[in-house]
């Protein structure tokens, strides 16, 4: 399956058919991922807590999702915001609409769980791991039935959802050298101009 990591031993060697991601890092050795296939949880709900952690840094990433499953704070509904409640938690991320989606952000937890154990075996400074990539994308629905009146049989699907996240270390603000400034060229015609414009 999609989801692990196929090992196929031909003779002596070993090779590793790996996960395919959306996209790399920009720095691979600074960085580190995880990901998630056919999660039993909503979609929709899971691409508005996804998009809220994106850009935040891992522990506070982490904080933030314990606080929405204590519903100390809201996760903002952006996207998909059709018959969204309102919330004061929401007024936080300049929005009116939130909920708190507790299992995907368990599930998200979880994830960045892993990613956080993949950056310590790589030797990069957990602390300074800030969520650079996130995907959320719509997996298979889920088939059941639920019966309906007259006999009839209705669809009773769900609707799982793919996860990725790439994490990387925040590189050094460095401050850029000043550079020599280049005297200006002018044309003919501009020098003309300019003369012109002082003569009146």
């Amino acid at each position: 399956s999609r989801d692990l990591a196929r090992a196929v031993v031909q003779g002596s060697g070993i090779s590793v058919a790996m996960v395919k991601y959306s996209r790399e890092a920009s720095n691979p050795s600074k960085a580190c991922k995880a990901q998630g296939v056919d999660l039993r949880v909503h979609y929709k709900n899971t691409y508005e807590t996804a998009q809220a952690i994106k850009g935040m840094k891992l522990k506070v990433a982490q904080q933030y999702l314990q606080d929405v499953c204590e519903k100390k704070r809201c996760i903002p509904f952006r996207k998909y915001k059709g018959t969204i409640g309102r919330t004061a938690q929401a007024k936080e991320f300049k929005m009116s609409q939130g909920r708190w989606p507790v299992k995907s952000a368990k599930i998200v937890l979880g994830l960045l769980q892993n990613a956080e154990a993949n950056a310590e075996f790589k030797n990069l400074d957990t602390d300074n791991l800030v969520i650079q990539h996130v995907q959320v994308n719509a997996a298979q629905q889920g088939r059941r039935r639920t019966y309906r009146a007259h006999g009839r049989i209705g669809p009773y699907m769900n609707c799982p959802a793919h996860v990725e996240l790439i994490l990387q270390e925040a590189e050094e603000a460095v401050e850029k050298p000043e550079e020599d400034v280049k005297p200006k060229k002018f044309t003919k015609k501009q020098l003309a101009m300019r003369r012109l414009k002082v003569g009146q």
